[in-house]
């Protein structure tokens, strides 16, 4: 077998990563450009739900199965398929003559982002090791918090620049130049996929996560506007055995010599279980914020969409900054990074709680504030990952890469949908006295969410070492 080219680090992070940013961006960019829309195309209540909602249900049901998908037919055939189904919608979703048009685009779009972002941790996972893999990511947490900002400051002002008399149709028809220009560095850079074990796709594996993870996410995503009615609560419940089917499957096809879409023993290993329900708490809190920074901002306080967009400037600066420091610390330093990070995203939120009650609603301290938030959640992020993506071997990069993803994907829908909700439901009337006090208690319970985060990792971190040390013992 010819020897497979070694990646050229700068250009290789530049693809995988360009690949994330275009995926996160769209999933921002649309919630500014729904006003006009809804004016440009007529569209329906329900239908701009689907417009926007479509993008997500379609990621969060595949991005498992992509990720396993890379595994067998390699992360570099499956990131430019997907990449270049990503591009091809973007510019279906800009030309679409009508409400229905651009709802199916929107679905598929969502599925190529799926298929492309999926292999962005695999790749980083074979091709790094050690402090290089730290620095990559670093880099990885960075673009995974400031891109969904970025995808809204952009969205806004290419919005109320209004090019060519397009209205909302650039928004979507930017990703053309910018993903054929990634589908060329990428084809260029990527080294070539190794040759692939033999095995089949867990094609009912596959069908019955999904059918579990809509079961779970149609009604977080739809709840709200549907008044939380019966059919709602019906298919929550009903995710709790049809998850239940699927981790038996996955056994059984295990127990065979199979090759499951998931690996669920690894869940059973108390480092990875801990680690995942971190991530996907503080991951809430992440999503919540975007979604609830900006009513309040607009709503609340009647600030403009890109006053709204550029307040989390600072988090974003902070969060970046998080990784690339972290790679560099000491390993003792590193594995304390989780719970310490977590534990100042809560004192942050704490700070917003308390500056709000006293009066303070807005300006330096908040954006102070906003800014510790992201630092801590850029080290509690960095730390995790290295620690879950470290804590398993090659064999289970794709697995880990389709739990990390799902967690971080899972947590937002399910962090918008409670917190938003209870924001909503806190600020009935229009105007700056109930929107402080609803923003004042949703920070309170964000808070508590990040303490609870900083539990967690400090499970996986501890349970961890206790394994290496009883494997140790073993061996003596």
């Amino acid at each position: 077998m010819a020897p497979v080219p070694r990646p050229r680090p700068g250009w290789f992070l530049v693809a995988l990563l360009g690949g994330m940013v275009l995926g996160n961006m769209d999933a921002a960019i649309v919630n500014i450009a729904v006003p006009s829309i809804q004016a440009n195309l007529h569209a329906a209540g329900g239908e701009l739900d689907l417009v926007v909602s479509g993008y997500a249900l379609a990621y969060a049901a595949l991005v498992v199965t992509c990720a396993r998908l890379g595994e067998a037919r390699g992360y570099r055939r499956m990131f430019l398929l997907g990449l270049g189904a990503f591009t091809l919608t973007s510019l279906v979703c800009g030309l679409a003559p009508d409400a229905l048009t651009l709802i199916v685009a929107r679905v598929v779009q969502g599925a190529g982002a799926a298929l492309m972002t999926s292999q962005v941790l695999t790749g980083i996972q074979l091709n790094f090791q050690g402090t290089a893999r730290g620095r990559a990511l670093g880099l990885y947490t960075a673009v995974l918090s400031s891109s969904a900002v970025i995808g809204q400051i952009v969205g806004g002002l290419l919005i109320s620049a209004n090019l060519f008399a397009f209205g909302w149709r650039p928004a979507f028809l930017i990703n053309v130049p910018t993903g054929t220009l990634l589908m060329f560095v990428a084809a260029r850079f990527l080294p070539a996929d190794p040759e692939r074990r033999p095995g089949r796709l867990d094609g009912i594996g596959a069908i019955a996560l999904s059918i579990a993870l809509l079961l779970l996410v149609v009604p977080l995503v739809l709840g709200a506007d549907e008044g939380w009615s019966a059919w709602v609560w019906v298919c929550l419940s009903a995710s709790i055995p049809a998850f239940a089917v699927f981790v038996a499957a996955e056994r059984r096809l295990t127990a065979r010599g199979g090759r499951p879409v998931i690996d669920v023993r690894l869940l059973s290993r108390p480092a990875v279980l801990w680690g995942t329900v971190s991530l996907g708490a503080a991951t809430s809190t992440y999503f919540a914020t975007l979604f609830v920074l900006a009513l309040y901002l607009q709503q609340g306080l009647g600030r403009s969409p890109l006053d709204s967009g550029l307040a989390l400037v600072s988090w974003v600066a902070a969060f970046g900054i998080a990784g690339p420091v972290l790679a560099r610390l000491p390993e003792h330093s590193r594995r304390r990074a989780a719970p310490v990070g977590y534990l100042l995203l809560a004192a942050g939120f704490a700070g917003i709680c308390l500056t709000q009650w006293a009066g303070d609603t807005g300006g330096t301290v908040l954006m102070i504030l906003l800014g510790v938030c992201g630092l801590g959640l850029g080290l509690g992020f960095s730390g995790l990952l290295a620690h879950l993506t470290g804590v398993v071997t090659r064999d289970h990069a794709a697995d880990m890469s389709g739990l990390i993803n799902t967690a971080t994907r899972v947590g937002g829908v399910v962090g918008i949908a409670i917190f938003g909700t209870a924001y909503l439901g806190l600020t009935p009337d229009p105007g700056p006295h109930a929107a402080i006090r609803g923003f004042a208690v949703v920070t309170a319970a964000l808070a508590a969410t990040a303490l609870g985060a900083a539990g967690s990792s400090h499970l996986s971190i501890r349970r961890s070492v206790e394994a290496v040390l009883s494997e140790r013992q073993a061996q003596i």
